[in-house]
């Protein structure tokens, strides 16, 4: 029985592909000569080997005047050393120089302040620190002190933090809000009121043909770089709208309800690559000072009191640290890392204590959906790890108002002609090898059954589910109308089954998917509400690498031609070819989707 299922969501985000462990080693710390005037600095490099590899972080301190934008340049001592990926600024390598350069959030450093970056790293022979550094041009001279602890010798511990361990990164730098303003949680914030419209999204739906059947949908705003609180407007996704705007904006068009992706965990979606974010495993102090304070601030606005602001909590982060750490297929040092040094569950505790302390907030975790923790093996612990993140950094269940489960994925809300209980030839369905001995063929069914495991575990009891229905239709004609051929227990479920993906472990782009039900409040028992939190017509990531100024990466698994890995059991893809980099509009994908659309548009 294979449980290792990761299949991966929201395919956006800064996406800088990275697996180290960032741990302190060697420090070199580069102190400023008297004669730098106007540019003067302090560099403090520290780095963790491996046979092979390594992962460092770089710190620079501006003991000058102001600077607008910097770059850091050094000489690697061995020919042999090699940047491969890097985060929080753009990395260049000629020879064995390297340039590290400003990112457009972290280019204005004022005197005394300080930024940090980091990558990951190759090396044979030796793998000896750089000793001397530039910032603008100008000289930092100093030199080399020895690693104060030694590197770690064996896999970091992949069991699940303690609910009552403390943070191993520094301490939030401000406490949870004590008050609230005014304004009184209901049991569903999506019942009764209407969603907000992104104007930013609508625009790119209305300008498409036919986009305006559907551009009046509410979608959520994805706030997945720290840029993105104040708006980006010369990016790909995103758009120039900060958080401020999109409220304000809510507000005139009398919405009920605004809904937000909070996803920036340092570590970002650790087990995959198109969609890794901006900070690195060990950035837990900058997630929590420059990322969810000032969303926080900016939310606790008394002006918004009469609004529902939702947030949905890090997709993709925590189930993570159940299926793909040390000892599951495909498991990554990262995971591991971010599993060991508790930056998502204190990263995910810390949001939910500073977000969920505001009266008219309500916060869902991402659950991943049923083709990635149907399995026993994974179900339950999942709950658990939930669970301690919820109560982590100083929250509690109280909290959490529920949980969101498919979001950017592509199962089947409802599959009408497999059940998990019917049997062919005396075999039952679950040893079909698209089911391949999950307890679950579809999102409804696995949504409410999490629900019932999660009240079980601690969750209160008036928790809802969410379910994005954004790109699950599977409409159009290769919808089966009926059940499959009774020859084998495999013909029976393929031919009858609506998801009509090549592997459940196909996430990116997916050739013949549709728009699935469209946002509405209550729609089944325990369900709070479908919604489209992933917006349709953005890409999951490009088909192939595309260079480009905003980090966007490249995984294999938006690549037609590729033939797949064990997370997928080896088959295509199913993606669908000339995509974008991850969040860029994707005009194809959006006109397969209304084509494929059930109900039918």
């Amino acid at each position: 029985m294979n449980v290792w299922r990761r299949l991966s969501g929201p395919r956006r985000g800064l996406a800088l592909a990275g697996a180290g462990v960032l741990v302190a080693g060697g420090l070199v710390t580069i102190p400023v000569t008297a004669a730098q005037a106007a540019t003067q600095c302090d560099v403090a490099y520290s780095s963790n080997d491996w046979p092979g590899g390594f992962t460092a972080s770089v710190t620079i301190k501006n003991l000058g005047d102001p600077v607008n934008g910097w770059t850091l340049g050094w000489t690697f001592p061995n020919s042999s050393q090699r940047v491969q990926q890097g985060w929080s600024a753009e990395f260049t390598q000629s020879g064995s120089q390297v340039t590290a350069r400003s990112l457009s959030y972290n280019g204005n450093l004022a005197t005394g302040a300080s930024t940090s970056v980091g990558f990951n790293g190759a090396w044979s022979g030796s793998n000896p620190k750089p000793t001397s550094f530039t910032l603008n041009g100008v000289v930092c001279n100093g030199g080399t002190t020895n690693p104060t602890t030694a590197p770690p010798t064996s896999t970091p511990p992949t069991s699940t933090p303690p609910t009552s361990a403390p943070p191993t990164s520094a301490p939030p730098t401000s406490a949870p809000p004590t008050t609230t303003p005014p304004g009184q949680k209901v049991d569903n914030p999506y019942a009764g009121v209407p969603g907000y419209v992104n104007p930013e999204w609508k625009a790119k739906a209305n300008a498409e043909s036919g986009g305006s059947r559907i551009s009046n949908n509410p979608t959520a705003v994805w706030l997945d770089r720290i840029a993105a609180i104040n708006g980006t407007p010369n990016s790909s996704s995103n758009g120039a709208f900060g958080v401020r705007d999109h409220l304000d904006e809510a507000l005139r068009q009398g919405a009920g309800y605004i809904q937000f992706v909070i996803y920036n965990l340092p570590g970002r979606d650790c087990s995959a690559l198109a969609s890794n974010g901006e900070l690195g495993p060990d950035e837990l102090p900058r997630y929590k000072a420059e990322y969810i304070d000032p969303i926080a601030a900016i939310q606790s606005d008394a002006k918004y009191r009469n609004l529902r602001i939702i947030n949905v909590i890090e997709i993709d982060s925590l189930p993570n640290l159940v299926t793909n750490t040390s000892g599951q297929a495909g498991g990554t040092v990262m995971c591991d890392t971010v599993k060991a040094n508790g930056a998502y569950v204190n990263g995910v505790g810390y949001a939910l204590a500073k977000l969920g302390a505001i009266g008219n907030v309500y916060n869902y975790i991402d659950a991943g959906h049923h083709g990635w923790l149907g399995w026993d093996s994974n179900f339950g612990p999942t709950a658990d790890i939930l669970k301690t993140a919820a109560v982590a950094s100083g929250s509690t269940v109280n909290n959490v108002h529920g949980f969101i489960t498919n979001t950017a994925n592509y199962s089947a809300l409802r599959e009408p002609y497999v059940k998990i209980t019917d049997t062919v030839g005396g075999q039952t369905v679950r040893q079909a090898k698209w089911i391949d001995w999950n307890y679950y063929v579809d999102e409804l069914s696995f949504a409410q059954a999490f629900r019932t495991k999660l009240v079980s575990v601690g969750f209160n009891s008036n928790i809802g589910m969410l379910i994005d229905t954004s790109r699950n239709g599977w409409g159009g004609s290769a919808r089966p109308t009926g059940p499959g051929a009774t020859t084998s227990v495999d013909t029976y479920v393929n031919g009858g089954r609506i998801d009509r993906r090549l592997h459940a472990g196909n996430w990116c782009n997916q050739s013949g998917a549709g728009l699935g039900e469209r946002p509405r409040a209550n729609p089944e028992p325990g369900i709070d509400a479908y919604v489209w939190v992933k917006p349709p017509g953005e890409s999951d990531g490009s088909s192939e690498l595309i260079d480009n100024e905003e980090g966007k990466g490249f995984d294999r698994m938006c690549d037609p031609t590729y033939g797949g890995n064990a997370r997928n059991g080896n088959n295509p893809t199913g993606a669908l070819p000339n995509a974008p980099i991850s969040g860029a509009w994707f005009s194809a994908q959006f006109q397969e989707l209304m084509r494929n659309a059930y109900p039918a548009l």
